[in-house]
């Protein structure tokens, strides 16, 4: 029988890639916030056992970083109760999990990339929420795969690329932070690797010499790291954006020399954000077999595709 996927949030930047790269491993069911209100964890546990999945892809979150200050039961509700309630169910049928999380569960001190097993200290609300997920379900007893990513971007929706190009299309000055630093991460390219790293948690069971069944597949159920390789601060990734967009004939009013660096307590938010969000990948890459592309290559493919969509006649 064709393994059944249920995937919530699919019109989300992520959600959006992995319809496309989900779907040649079974069915999918896709369940948008039109369709359940996610807040309510019981109505949406509902219509997820409903459908009675072989596997569960939650892209669903609470991601206005800053709002989460004073939308904390909002937050908790997303980014905790609804993974723990999708870890239940998951339990219940013996089904794999996979959600996603955030380089904003550390502290964002040193300069060192953080590893799986380090210690988590949120800065925000939304990192310790986030974190919250992260712990329901690795207490759940699931099969799961939680993928920390950061800095994440894509062709359509909200992100920092296209309020660059905005800004750089209204603005002749601008200033950066150059003091945060982490890896951009396409939207694509999670969707992309979630698909390879199921392909190989889904495989089917072997049989061994000796006549049992071998399943190997659970010895990969948990944290990794997921993100492009590399790493540069929100300044430089700018940079990079608007010498694209000048080289691809975007018209920008930017003018280069007054394009500038500043701190992040030049700028300050209501929620604080890490300044070391570099994410060490090895984990993901040894177990999986991958190797990460470099996130400068993974902006040239995401800004051709968001110029071919806008720019094109």
């Amino acid at each position: 029988m064709m393994r059944r996927i249920v995937l919530l949030a699919p019109n989300g930047q992520v959600g959006f890639e992995l319809q496309r790269s989900l779907a040649p491993l079974g069915q999918l069911f896709c369940l948008s916030r039109a369709d359940v209100d996610f807040r309510d964890t019981a109505a949406t546990s509902a219509q997820v056992l409903a459908l009675q999945p072989d596997l569960i892809v939650n892209a669903a979150a609470w991601t206005a970083v800053d709002k989460a200050e004073t939308e904390q039961d909002a937050a908790y509700l997303l980014n905790a109760a609804l993974p723990g309630a999708l870890a239940a169910i998951a339990r219940q049928l013996n089904c794999w999990l996979v959600h996603y999380s955030t380089d904003y569960v550390y502290p964002g001190t040193g300069e060192q990339p953080w590893r799986e097993d380090d210690v988590t200290a949120p800065l925000s609300v939304y990192g310790a929420s986030k974190l919250a997920g992260d712990l329901a379900i690795q207490q759940s007893g699931a099969r799961h795969l939680i993928f920390r990513t950061s800095w994440v971007y894509a062709a359509r929706g909200n992100n920092f690329m296209k309020t660059m190009l905005r800004l750089a299309a209204q603005r002749e000055s601008l200033s950066v932070v150059a003091d945060q630093f982490g890896a951009p991460t396409p939207a694509r390219l999670i969707a992309n690797v979630t698909a390879l790293a199921l392909q190989q948690v889904l495989a089917p069971s072997s049989k061994a010499n000796d006549g049992h069944i071998s399943d190997k597949s659970s010895d990969k159920s948990g944290v990794y790291h997921l993100a492009a390789a590399g790493y540069t601060n929100w300044y430089q990734f700018a940079g990079a954006i608007f010498a694209m967009a000048r080289q691809a004939g975007v018209p920008l009013a930017l003018q280069e020399q007054q394009f500038s660096a500043m701190t992040t307590a030049q700028y300050p938010t209501p929620a604080q954000r890490p300044a070391n969000s570099r994410l060490d990948l090895s984990k993901l890459e040894q177990t999986f077999g991958l190797s990460l592309p470099d996130w400068h290559s993974q902006l040239a493919q995401t800004f051709h595709e968001y110029r071919d969509a806008v720019f094109s006649s």
